[in-house]
């Protein structure tokens, strides 16, 4: 609470989320991080592990796709009809990064469901760094300040 806090009061309106998880990683302190990522921000992700790097941080990632598991073997709908689509395993990326021993995770665009399994099987703490919102270029909130997304948001049939 007091890492938080301090980052809060030191750098509100002044600092990215980048920046204030570098400050949050430090005042913990956290010296190894793990990133969950989706195999379609692995240019992100990359970024990401190289800015902490550079911080002096030990940085271990883990791809969504590790293992290689097949949705057909799992009895998971595909979204092509190809003879192998591989299947994310967010379990096995919080069982990647807990033999790290890692002190905090963050999740990179995990799909919805997959950074709710990761952040349950993580032993260290999670935050998301980024929200996986394929339609507004992972801009999640962009549908709040769009008046045809808010009128598309009310008429949603699951």
């Amino acid at each position: 609470m007091r890492a938080a806090a301090e980052v809060e009061a030191e750098g509100y309106g002044k600092l990215t989320r980048i920046e204030e998880l570098v400050a949050f990683c430090k005042k913990l302190p956290a010296k190894r991080v793990g990133i969950a990522f989706c195999v379609g921000l692995s240019r992100e992700a990359g970024i990401i592990e190289q800015a902490l790097e550079q911080h002096g941080f030990e940085v271990h990632s883990a791809c969504c796709k590790v293992c290689g598991l097949s949705k057909q073997d799992l009895s998971l709908p595909t979204l092509r009809d190809s003879a192998f689509e591989t299947a994310c395993n967010p379990i096995g990326q919080a069982f990647l990064l807990n033999r790290q021993s890692t002190d905090l995770n963050l999740i990179v665009g995990l799909c919805m469901g997959h950074d709710i399994l990761f952040t349950k099987y993580s032993e260290a703490p999670v935050t998301t760094l980024v929200v996986k919102d394929r339609v507004l270029a992972h801009n999640t909130v962009g549908a709040l300040y769009s008046r045809y997304y808010q009128n598309k948001l009310s008429k949603i049939e699951v």
